[in-house]
Parts: structure tokens; C-alpha cells; sequence
């Protein structure tokens, strides 16, 4: 796979029944892409009834010794040039599609249910869910403190939650059984929509509007545009007077969201700092969007429908 350096597959010297696969990569986005895959899915497939449970952990290098020096071109770079400092907070997201004609349906069952216990266990507790839909398309954004694992793992065993899981199954347009556990892993497998970039600018604004975007990507364009837009918002987040105060990239293949906490309301803001696309070359080059359309335009037409953001106390 391009981008790949190499795998280790390792067995426990204490527990011969421990596995642990290291995989190398010469950077973070072709790994996702290709960890996210269909075709991986596909790959590990016969693995799941050998597995007791996984645990995936992903890291960038930081410093390595005894290699060669760094290298200044920034595109053959394969260090990270510094520790990113993070906030404790983990984001995920999922998102699937429904039957067209069913949306309505759909966004008030997503919106009617009990919030579940925020607290996890004595170090991983529930901070924020927030949740949109762009036509047939949900989009659930989940914000936690500590193990995203066990916070998943937390959320699914919620009767409230499984009660709406099994209320929306026969709107879906992939089919799944939440009684068969193979039917739901592949099922939030293929949901699963990681984040691949955040950053916080240093001014807040406990005012600030949570809103999403939705970049319908060209075929193999996703991870590009993805790369595009933490580059806006990277260089955004230096900018006082910007209205983007956070930003997080979700991407897996062609489908790109962003979510952002905008000061003073999405339709206060420069639509051109707000989409975080200005050139209508790169525009027609990597998304669906009419390319030809005002940048006010694209906007809206990028922009998710609100269904529920619950924030837990204390957050």
C-alpha cells in the first residue's frame, strides 16, 4: 500500500495467546485510508472469530534514535517536528446512511432519548455528543475524557441508547443485527469515522455555536481535501479575530466533515474562513460542490442539520 514501511507481528513472551501487529507508516493519512478501507475490512474479517477483544493504538513518532537526520523537506519529513499538546479529550465519530424519504423519521428518534450516565468508570466519563444529518446522512460526534473504548463500550450497554439503536434499524440502508455481534462490528466498523485532525485556537467564547460541514469529496480526493483543511485551520487558529474557535476533521475515504465551534453564529462569519475553502480551483478539483458557486453559497449547502448537542455537566 503506498505510504506502508512495514509490519511486525509479535507474540507475548508471557501469554503465548497475546498477539501485538506493529505497523509502520511513512505518515499518518495513508495509514488511516487504508486502515478505514473497505478493502481491510474485508481483509481482517476471517480474524474476528479467533479475537477476544483488540485494542488499537496509534501513534505518531516524535524523536527516534540511532536514524538519520530529519530531513527539511517537510514532504519527506517523517518525525513529527513536536509533541502536539492535546486538551484530554478523545474525538470520534459515526455515521451511516438512511432511507431516503425517512429523515424526518429518523432525526426524531436520533433526538428523543435519555442522556446516559456521563460516568464511565473512576477515569473515563462522557463530555459532549453532538449530532447532525446532511440529507440521508447521520453524523454522531462524540467528545470523551479518557478511554474511548470503554466509553463506547459503556454507551452501547445503555437501554435508553439500545432502544433507539433498534428503532432506526429498519431505516437504514446497511442492514444489521444487534443481536449478532459479528453483524454489529462490521456494521460500526464501517461507521466508524476518525478524526484526523483537531486544533483550538487560544481565545474561547463559552457562546460559541457547534455547527458541522459536510465536503462530499471527488473518488480518491477525501484524504487530500482532509490534509487541505487542517491546513486552513491550522494557520486559522493563529488568527484572533478568526471566528473558528475549534475544529475537528473527521475523514474515511470520500467522506469529509468538519465540525467547528464558531463565535457569534455560522451566518455572522466570513463564509470564506467558515467553509475553510477559497480557491474554486481546488474546490472543482477535490469536493462535489459546485465549484461555481459563492462561497455564502457553498456554505450552506455544506452545512449539517442540527439534530441534538447534549453536553454533560460540568463540561
Amino acid at each position: 500500500m503506498p505510504g506502508h514501511v512495514s509490519d511486525q507481528l509479535c507474540q507475548s513472551i508471557e501469554n503465548p495467546s497475546q498477539w501485538l501487529i506493529t505497523s509502520e507508516w511513512e505518515s499518518a493519512p495513508p495509514f488511516l485510508a487504508w486502515v478505514n478501507s473497505e478493502e481491510h475490512v474485508r481483509m481482517v474479517e476471517p480474524l474476528h472469530s479467533c479475537v477476544r477483544d483488540t485494542r488499537p493504538l496509534r501513534f505518531h513518532i516524535v524523536r527516534e534514535t540511532g536514524g538519520p537526520a530529519v530531513s527539511a523537506d517537510p514532504a519527506e519529513r517523517r518525525l513529527q517536528t513536536s509533541p502536539r499538546i492535546g486538551d484530554g479529550l478523545i474525538r470520534h465519530a459515526l455515521t451511516f446512511t438512511v432511507k431516503p424519504g425517512s429523515e424526518d423519521v429518523v432525526a426524531k428518534i436520533l433526538s428523543d432519548y435519555a442522556s446516559p450516565d456521563p460516568k464511565v468508570d473512576d477515569t473515563t466519563r462522557l463530555c459532549r455528543t453532538s449530532l447532525f444529518m446532511h440529507g440521508n446522512r447521520v453524523v454522531r460526534a462524540i467528545e470523551v475524557r479518557g478511554d474511548l473504548l470503554a466509553a463506547l463500550r459503556h454507551v452501547a450497554r445503555q437501554p435508553a441508547v439500545r432502544a433507539v439503536e433498534e428503532a432506526i434499524n429498519p431505516y437504514l440502508e446497511q442492514d444489521r443485527d444487534l443481536d449478532d455481534p459479528e453483524s454489529a462490528r462490521v456494521f460500526f466498523t464501517r461507521a466508524a469515522l476518525p478524526a484526523v485532525h483537531h486544533v483550538t485556537a487560544e481565545q474561547d467564547d463559552p457562546h460559541a455555536e457547534r455547527h458541522a460541514l459536510y465536503y462530499p469529496a471527488r473518488p480518491g480526493k477525501g484524504m487530500r481535501l482532509a490534509e487541505l483543511l487542517s491546513q486552513h485551520d491550522e494557520a486559522a487558529a493563529d488568527d484572533p479575530t478568526g471566528p473558528v474557535l475549534r475544529s475537528t476533521i473527521f475523514q474515511r475515504d470520500d467522506v469529509v466533515v468538519r465540525l467547528i465551534d464558531v463565535r457569534g453564529g455560522l451566518s455572522a462569519a466570513d463564509p470564506a474562513r467558515a467553509l475553510g475553502l477559497t480557491d474554486p480551483k481546488r474546490i472543482a478539483e477535490l469536493t462535489e460542490l459546485p465549484a461555481d458557486d459563492a462561497l455564502a453559497d457553498l456554505l450552506e449547502q455544506a452545512r449539517m442539520k442540527p439534530v441534538t448537542d447534549r453536553r454533560s455537566p460540568g463540561n
